[in-house]
């Protein structure tokens, strides 16, 4: 039988893991309604930007309205808005027939589908530590967890939007999407029957003046805590290279390939390994050096993809982004755990945000280059124009000094 104290906690790993599942579908769907539609590596890219153009402003905001409106609230405002972003889609076909969902109309979706994600992660995020407290776990091994059910909700999502794909269509598919977003504001809404601390309305004597003052007061602490400035743009120049693989690259090889589910295994694959990470860290996070794990997955993640490049067989493929997953799962627990150890409980949604809108940053530019790169060059030249760049970051990692003070006790 489950503890009472655990409950909380199960429910936040829950709408984790549904809200996940949704968004992992729509990694495929999405971009494989614009290349059924046209076959452009382009039009993909317009449309992958357009859901993530809006996250760096979304993610700032986020942030914020965390902090003043209260984290359960806007994690289920978030989830609401996102489901009606994606169930639009046959909502639209429905009303106005197929020929009806083009570019332009999928491209808007995205964007306002992206525009509240951010915030349903910043909330439930900023909830696990009193979560974690009650139920009795150390934060390190919360955030593993979190960040495992995260991993597994990106297997679930991806292998179901393959097999859906084929099954419905892409347009049928986004039907799936939306419920899953609905289970996880089920969830999140027991919290206020088990009045978690923290995930309510906030202490008003603690607010910001405005949007625009707790913006600033999230930068400001981030820029001054060394440690946080360095990940933050370590992850700022990661994302922005490897986004454009995952939501191009290989929606572009396996759509001229004509194997969608071959798509949902490869991202499945990434999963897969993450969740093992994360799960693994979550085992040996008192063992291992955080500096260490974090150096490890970078430079694996740049050999990694540079063989892949070469669009090596599926099998090898698969192994290679099994192999990515599982440096790379212990990565976001060590996110979680210094955002949430370095920054006091009033301001960790903004830092949170924060954090992630820089992430994001990098993102809309690797995709304008992309896309039409890859339409010119070819996939090959592309994705090693991403991968090199990443093995230069491994190796500038080494020498980053404050990097070592990430095994430091924060104070």
């Amino acid at each position: 039988m489950v503890s009472r104290k655990r409950v909380p906690l199960l429910l936040i790993l829950f709408a984790a893991l549904m809200a996940g599942a949704g968004n992992g579908i729509s990694i495929v769907a999405f971009p494989w309604l614009v290349l059924q539609l046209t076959g452009s590596a382009l039009d993909a890219s317009v449309v992958a930007m357009a859901g993530t153009l809006p996250l760096l402003a979304a993610t700032l905001i986020a942030g914020t309205a965390v902090d003043y409106l209260g984290r359960r609230r806007v994690s289920m405002i978030s989830d609401a808005l996102s489901a009606m972003s994606v169930a639009a889609v046959p909502i639209i076909a429905l009303g106005f027939g197929a020929d009806a969902i083009n570019v332009a109309v999928l491209a808007t979706l995205a964007a306002f589908g992206s525009l509240f994600d951010p915030a349903g992660m910043t909330a439930r995020e900023s909830m696990l530590p009193e979560a974690a407290n009650r139920a009795g776990w150390t934060l390190d091994h919360a955030n593993s967890v979190y960040e495992a059910v995260f991993n597994l909700a990106y297997i679930i999502g991806p292998g179901i939007g393959g097999l859906l794909i084929a099954a419905v269509g892409g347009i049928n598919t986004m039907w799936v999407t939306a419920g899953a977003f609905c289970l996880s504001i089920t969830a999140v809404g027991f919290l206020g029957v088990l009045r978690l601390e923290g995930a309510g309305r906030p202490d008003h004597a603690q607010l910001p003046d405005g949007v625009w003052s707790g913006i600033v007061e999230g930068i400001r602490f981030v820029c001054n805590n060394k440690v946080l400035r360095t990940l933050a743009f370590i992850d700022l120049a990661i994302t922005g290279l490897y986004m454009p693989m995952e939501s191009v690259l290989f929606p572009k090889y396996f759509t001229d390939r004509n194997e969608p589910a071959h798509l949902g295994w490869v991202l499945m694959a990434l999963s897969v390994g993450g969740l093992i990470g994360a799960l693994g860290y979550a085992a040996l996070s008192g063992r291992m050096k955080k500096r260490t794990t974090m150096l490890v997955a970078v430079l694996t993640l740049g050999v990694a993809m540079t063989v892949i490049a070469f669009l090596p067989p599926l099998p090898l493929i698969l192994v290679l982004c099994t192999v990515v997953g599982l440096v790379y799962g212990p990565i976001a627990p060590i996110y979680n755990y210094v955002m949430q150890t370095r920054a006091p409980q009033h301001l960790r949604g903004r830092v949170v945000g924060v954090m992630g809108s820089l992430a994001y940053a990098a993102g809309p530019l690797g995709l304008i280059l992309a896309g039409p790169l890859a339409d010119s060059a070819g996939l090959q030249s592309t994705f090693l124009a991403l991968s090199l760049p990443m093995l230069f970051i491994g190796v500038i990692a080494l020498f980053l000094p404050s990097l070592h003070r990430l095994d430091d006790a924060p104070s």
